[in-house]
């Protein structure tokens, strides 16, 4: 199994400003990466509270004897709650990691793996109550669909999912293997060869996205972590796929913009204040060096805002 090493570390302390004695909010903890490097740069005086609903990353949260640090164990879509838990009423940063983890990909019986044979569960909280095998049996032909077009971005979705839909009626889709057999026979073999990803990729991400709910997630992390900020605090958010990132890149745009009116208007109307500056007007992504030596890390993008003193 592969460990499990911190994407744009460095990067995030610098572009977030981390200063001493501060309080951060890590609403993806995983096992504990960021936080570590938190812990260092808030120093004793001052606070990292971690979130996350995955039981192994409350395991890698047990580790950490600083007093300084608290954990939650709950999602952050849910961050609000998990704030009035650990009696802090604000923070002066927050953090996203939106990637899952090494060590979730390598466990095999997580099923989020195309190369190795696995049930397929796929949830990242086991109290959610739909898996992926239960998904994919409960779907209609359209749903599955446009499940793998719109968090998949799958041009074969619309065939993919028709040849679940009759492997699923002769018997039940129970692995992972068994998923990746039907897709590669759902996807043209001149296709397959031309591409330079594993053709069950994209199917895989988006089951592991509808599984979880994951956008929806993101879209109330986002805007509770901002509500959470003190003013003049920083908000960073580390996405892997293009899905998440325009999100993120949206809600960044939105809240920094000083008008919303439609094009055209010959003066603002809607009243709108700019809460919020672009620190990283581009994403920060990680050097060669780091893709080199964490090939996971290749496709993070690095975004960060800053929370003006007048908003609220």
């Amino acid at each position: 199994m592969n460990a499990h090493v911190p994407v744009l570390l460095e990067e995030s302390v610098r572009a977030l400003d981390l200063r001493k004695g501060e309080v951060v909010l890590d609403c993806t903890f995983g096992r504990g990466g960021h936080t570590r490097r938190f812990l260092e740069a808030v120093g004793p005086t001052g606070l990292v509270l971690g979130l996350d609903v995955d039981s192994a990353a409350l395991l890698a949260a047990k580790e950490i004897t600083a007093p300084n640090f608290r954990f939650v164990a709950l999602n952050f879509r849910n961050l609000d709650i998990a704030l009035r838990t650990a009696g802090i009423e604000e923070v002066d940063k927050v953090f996203f990691d939106l990637g899952v983890s090494s060590p979730q990909l390598d466990e095999a019986a997580r099923g989020f793996s195309y190369r190795t044979e696995a049930p397929l569960d796929m949830r990242l909280d086991k109290d959610l109550v739909t898996s992926a095998e239960e998904l994919l049996q409960q779907s209609s032909e359209g749903e599955l669909a446009q499940i793998l077009w719109d968090f998949g971005e799958e041009r074969w979705a619309k065939r993919i999912a028709s040849f679940i839909v009759l492997a699923r009626a002769k018997a039940p889709i129970k692995t992972t293997l068994e998923l990746v057999e039907i897709i590669k026979a759902a996807v043209p073999k001149a296709v397959r060869q031309a591409e330079d990803q594993h053709p069950a990729r994209r199917t895989f991400q988006a089951l592991r996205i509808a599984v979880n709910d994951e956008l929806g997630a993101l879209k109330e992390g986002l805007e509770k972590g901002l509500v959470a900020l003190k003013n003049g605090g920083r908000l960073g958010c580390i996405a892997f796929h293009s899905l998440e990132d325009r999100i993120v890149k949206q809600f960044m745009i939105h809240h920094a913009r000083e008008c919303l009116c439609p094009q055209g208007l010959p003066q603002c109307v809607c009243n709108h204040r700019p809460q919020v500056k672009l620190i990283t007007k581009k994403p920060l992504v990680p050097t060669p060096d780091e893709v080199r030596d964490n090939p996971r890390s290749r496709s993070a993008h690095l975004r960060v805002i800053e929370k003006l003193p007048r908003f609220y």
